[in-house]
């Protein structure tokens, strides 16, 4: 840091993502990322729109956020476009926190969350999972401050029954209550219809995973008017123009060609089960993934010990150093022949540890 860093960032933290590397070509299962490109539809209206960037984008997104609220089962008014997810959960973290409303998350969970807090003051506790990684309602439940649940969670892909959110919902309608739903696509059970219900509650989504857009950086929340607003006054306040032109456009494309979403994540589906088997079969254990990755280990290898020999192999896959977690792996499915060669050099390794 410079001597001109202002102190009161010196005890921040920052968010360490994934490894992009340039070096040499990887077998690349450590992001995250969807293994298929956008859809057709998406590409062409991105064509088009390459054409005029020396104009601002719409900073309401009308045209993208009338389709995305459509989709959803929302009313525009309802729906907040973003810079990626990660640019929602920011302003919520700011908008709904503060000396007297802490935020509550798991212990383990999406990194970013601590990181958002350090940054804007905001105290913050979090809740140890179950031995199992598995999320405990009830211990939410008489706590003060608002809550923050990736659903599935992050890194352990576990998923939390629409059920189970609720109760938290109604335990204290007072308090704001996001539920992030980055993976929601590949297996679970999205909130967004409960926002009717419960006016506490917000949740927020991406174009990275399911809709093949990481590079674009598209995000959006889904949740009452009123904080929706709240969200809005942030934007404002920060950079209306938030969504460029490509990206909006890359976005409509991609909303109006969902059944091409819907036949990748189902693809990935299946060839997430079909790699958890094979690593059974070879005695890793995991958690039961309802995201585009797989989180595992192996009593035959230390966890970073199979990334560190991966890697020299040619596949990036993600190592965690948390103590509850350093002896798992976090792997993102990817193409079926990606996910064999991952399996072919998974194999290798045994045999020499034997």
């Amino acid at each position: 840091m410079s001597r001109f860093f202002s102190a009161k960032y010196d005890k921040l933290t920052p968010y360490v993502p994934g490894e992009q590397p340039g070096e040499k070509q990887y077998v690349k299962l450590n992001t995250n990322e969807n293994p298929f490109p956008p859809s057709p539809k998406a590409i062409l209206y991105a064509r088009e729109h390459v054409r005029s960037p020396e104009l601002y984008s719409d900073p309401e997104g009308l045209e993208l956020r009338r389709a995305l609220a459509f989709l959803c089962g929302v009313r525009p008014e309802e729906l907040v476009l973003v810079n990626g997810s990660d640019e929602v959960l920011n302003f919520a973290f700011m908008a709904f926190c503060d000396a007297d409303h802490p935020a509550l998350f798991p212990d383990i969970t999406y990194g970013f969350y601590p990181v958002f807090c350090q940054l804007s003051g905001i105290p913050y506790r979090e809740i140890p999972l179950k031995e199992d990684f598995s999320l405990d309602p009830a211990d939410y439940i008489g706590q003060k401050g608002t809550v923050f649940i990736a659903n599935p969670n992050a890194p352990t892909g576990k998923l939390l029954g629409t059920e189970a959110i609720e109760s938290i919902l109604k335990a204290d309608p007072d308090r704001v209550v996001v539920v992030d739903e980055a993976y929601i696509d590949f297996g679970g059970v999205s909130c967004i219809p409960l926002i009717r219900k419960y006016p506490n509650l917000l949740v927020t989504q991406t174009f990275s995973k399911s809709r093949s857009m990481a590079g674009a950086r598209l995000g959006f929340g889904v949740g009452d008017e009123a904080l929706i607003r709240d969200l809005n006054t942030l934007r404002y306040s920060t950079n209306p123009y938030n969504v460029n032109s490509m990206t909006l456009a890359l976005g409509l494309g991609t909303v109006l060609e969902e059944s091409y979403t819907q036949k990748n994540c189902a693809e990935i589906i299946q060839v997430r089960e079909k790699t958890a088997q094979a690593l059974k079969a070879l005695g890793f254990t995991m958690t039961d993934s309802k995201a585009n990755f797989l989180f595992v280990r192996s009593d035959r290898i230390p966890g970073e010990e199979l990334y560190r020999k991966l890697k020299e192999r040619g596949i990036l896959v993600r190592h965690f150093t948390l103590p509850r977690i350093a002896d798992y792996n976090r792997i993102t499915v990817g193409t079926e022949s990606q996910m064999n060669t991952l399996l072919e050099a998974v194999k290798a390794l045994l045999e020499e540890y034997k």
